[in-house]
Parts: C-alpha cells; structure tokens; sequence
C-alpha cells in the first residue's frame, strides 16, 4: 500500500492525494533530485484488475507514456518520466495546481458561454495537436480537464488513448470512455477515432453550458448507452451564441462534425462558419418509423392541400410584400409567449423562443395533436421575419421559398398521438427575434 511521504522511485516523495484517473490515484509530490513539485500517477488495483491480466493494465500506462511523449503542447499535461513503484510502472507528470472543470461546475453551476468557448478553444488547441502526430484521446470528460486559476486550460488522463495503427488495449466487450460523454457511434459498439473526440469534446462543452450532458444522467449504463447510441441529444436551451458550434460538433453523423482544428478556430471565433448551412433533415438518428397508416392516395392528396392552401394563403399585393392570411398579425409584431397562429383541424403549432444572443436565436415549435384520431403527417407554415435566416434544423425536414418557411415532419415523427415537437437555430442581422404566426396543417 502506498502512503503520504513514501519515496517513489528513489526521488520522487509523496506529499498528497490530488485525484483518481482512469487507470489510477495520483498524488503530488516532491521530486526531491531537482527540487519541483510533480505529480505522480500510480496504478491503482482495480485498475490492474481492468484488463484480463495485470501485466495489461501495466502496459496501458507505458503506452500514456509513450502517447504523452509524442504531444507536446502547452494545454496538455506534460508527462515528465516513467518509473517503477512496488513492481508496476507510475507516471511522472507536470504538477498544474488547479481545479477541474467538474469541480469548478459543482462549485459555480453551468458556466457562461463566452467563458466554456475560451475553454474549448485551449482544448481543442491541444486535441488537434494530438490527432496531428495520429493520437485519439478517447476519454474527454470535465473530470479530465483542468483549469488553473489565471485561466489556462490543460487536458490530460490519456491512459486510454489510442495511437492510429496501435493494437487496441481495451478488452473484449468493453466500450473505452465515460457513457455520458461517448460518441454516438462509440456507444453502438463502433471504434473511437477523430470525429468521437470531436463529439466527446462537444459533449464537454455543452455539459458546461448546461449543466448536465447532452443526453443527461442515468444511473442505468445499459439505457444511457443505448440513448447515447441512438444521437438524440436534448437541444442546448443556455449556450446562447455557442448553441450553433455545440449542435455542430454534436452531429449525430461522424462525417458531418468539423475536424477538432476547425473545431478550435470556431470556438476561437465563438461561433460556426459562414457556410454552417441548415439541414435537410434532422440532426438527430432516431429510430425508424413507424408504418403510415394511410395510402399512397391520402398523402398525395394531404400534400396537394398543403400547396394549395399556401398558394390561396400568401397573397401578394401591389407592392410586392406578401400579405397575412386573414385573422393574422403582422409577422414583425411580438406576440404574447403562448400565442399561436389559428390552428387548422386536427393540428396546432406552439413557437417559443428558448434562447437568444447578438446575432442569432434557437426557437422550439411544439406540435400538438387537437384530433380524435392520430395524425399521420404535419407540416408547420410560417413567414421568416426580415433579417433572419435558418441555419440549422432538427426533428424535422426544412424547405423555404423565399420568406416562406415549410417544416414537415421526419420519418420517425410524422405520427402524432399527442404532441412532437422540432427546433431549429436561426442567425439575424435585424432587431431582437420575434415570434411570428404559424400555422399546423395536418396530413
């Protein structure tokens, strides 16, 4: 057993406890040669029992080393030497005295989002150096991120990194990583690379802003797994100007996330680039749908009515500007917070602004089911106030002509027993966002 004050190695005393990684406790301690504080990494037993055999778990440490080694980089920690303890291998590595960024987050709640980008700009500063010399983290969490108190940002714990073209140490059955923060395609059993340490910093991020992960808290491994798996986050509603880079980086898609250096200097910049286009369809993978409940016959003929009933609803005037259908206030005028737009039988939409910044919004429309019968299908109409433009879109398929916005339902959500709902993230170069009339026609 290892104690306060035991001498590791010959030089290295142990003054305390700072925290447990991954594959270990670690202390800080005094290197007693060239007289600096250090901090010392041991294997811990459980961690010796983590792979079928000790002599496993002794080789994921030398491989921090040699991986730690290879990066080199002021928002990484440092891994200074690799000595022996009691027959197992410890880490020595650069001593940051800080907080991490769970524990700031316990202390302080969910952070501001100018603050969490300046933090993932450092951290994805580090991260792209790793993927740069072919190092895959693996294991991005707030426990692993530590801040110092004149506000330098540093990653570390990569005692389960992978370097491209490495064997893999984790054993058979075992999915390396935090659940809460595993990519979507890490959690259905695929392999770790780039663009998972891309989700898993976004989940980071956003866990920052909102307090929680992007898919929450289970106690069940199992079901958070499998809603992981399924990339159904739950929208930021605090990230303010952050939202569009967080819903970037969280693509449910590995192919649609920016690369972590394009991650770095958008966070750098504090929001996505010019061409963040929106989404044909959802951001999220659900599962498939369920089977129409009507013909061939009836959706074509819902969606006649649909193109007919826009066509008869925007009237264009003499000079030029689309005119609201009858009972209905001009677009640009505020509306109270549950006002709605006239609902067509069978379906009501309900639009709520849930956030707002200097250039942009995220808004949710709920869509209510006002029928006796399910809804097979919806689609939600309304005219984009001036100065406003959608950049991304989920839980729904997107469509505009001109000012006028048409979201129909996705595969997984077009049957509606009672209510479903989309959102969507849109930039503005106008005053502040208002809401305007819309209205639900039922298939």
């Amino acid at each position: 057993m290892t104690n306060k004050d035991d001498l590791v190695a010959g030089r290295y005393r142990l003054v305390g406890r700072i925290g447990r990684g991954a594959m270990g406790v670690v202390w800080r301690a005094h290197d007693e040669r060239l007289d600096r504080t250090v901090a010392v990494k041991l294997l811990s037993f459980d961690a010796a029992l983590a792979g079928t055999e000790g002599g496993q778990a002794d080789e994921r440490v030398m491989r921090e080393a040699r991986l730690a080694a290879k990066l080199q980089h002021p928002n990484a920690i440092a891994v200074h030497d690799v000595v022996e303890h009691e027959g197992r291998p410890c880490l020595v590595l650069e001593y940051l005295p800080s907080e991490s960024l769970s524990a700031v987050m316990a202390e302080r709640g969910a952070l501001p989002p100018d603050e969490v980008a300046k933090i993932g700009a450092q951290l994805a500063d580090a991260l792209a150096a790793a993927h740069e010399v072919g190092i895959v983290h693996r294991d991005i969490k707030p426990d692993n991120v530590l801040i110092a108190p004149d506000g330098t940002v540093k990653i570390t714990d990569f005692g389960i990194s992978k370097a491209i073209g490495d064997a893999t140490m984790t054993s058979v059955g075992v999915i390396a990583g935090t659940p809460a923060f595993l990519a979507p395609e890490v959690a259905g059993g695929g392999k770790a690379g780039f663009p998972s340490d891309v989700f898993s910093l976004g989940a980071t991020l956003y866990a920052a802003t909102e307090g929680v992960p992007p898919f929450d808290f289970d106690d069940n491994t199992i079901a958070l797994l499998l809603r992981v798996a399924s990339g159904n986050i739950i929208p930021p509603r605090q990230a303010g100007p952050l939202a569009p880079m967080l819903i970037w980086m969280l693509r449910a898609d590995p192919n649609e996330r920016p690369t972590m250096r394009q991650a770095q200097e958008h966070l750098a910049k504090g929001k996505p680039p010019p061409h963040f286009q929106p989404r044909i369809t959802a951001t999220m993978t659900l599962p498939p749908p369920k089977p129409r409940r009507r013909g061939v016959l009836m959706s074509t003929m819902a969606i006649l009515l649909v193109a007919i009933g826009l066509v008869v609803g925007l009237v264009i005037n003499k000079s030029g500007n689309p005119q609201q259908p009858t009972g209905f206030p001009n677009a640009l005028s505020p509306l109270p917070s549950s006002a709605t737009a006239p609902p067509s039988v069978g379906c009501e939409a309900v639009y709520v602004i849930t956030n707002s910044w200097n250039d942009g919004y995220q808004a949710e429309v709920t869509v209510r089911n006002s029928a006796t019968h399910p809804l097979d299908g919806w689609t939600v109409t309304w005219t984009l106030p001036g100065g406003q433009k959608i950049n991304d879109l989920w839980n729904g398929t997107l469509s505009q002509d001109g000012k006028t916005v048409r979201v129909a339902a996705a595969q997984w959500n077009g049957d509606v027993d009672k209510t479903t709902s989309f959102g969507f993230i849109a930039g503005t170069t106008g005053p502040n966002p208002v809401k305007p009339p819309v209205q639900c026609i039922a298939d």
